[in-house]
């Protein structure tokens, strides 16, 4: 049985976004800023743009309902 994917894995090809945890997306953001505003404005960036796709919890959640 497989570990669920993390930001550290290999990086996923350029045409499709990497599954990631909310959870570990803001996790590996604070490691880089203490800055919330920051945070949440690159989250919504990466989902936006299509370079994360989240599984877990938020996995379907609409992206306007961060907004």
């Amino acid at each position: 049985m497989s570990a669920a994917p993390s930001l550290t894995a290999r990086p996923a090809a350029p045409s499709e976004p990497r599954p990631t945890t909310l959870l570990e997306l803001v996790s590996s953001l604070s490691e880089i800023t203490d800055d919330e505003q920051e945070i949440v404005a690159t989250v919504l960036y990466m989902l936006k743009a299509g370079h994360v796709r989240l599984c877990g919890n938020f996995r379907d959640a609409p992206i306007s309902d961060f907004d």
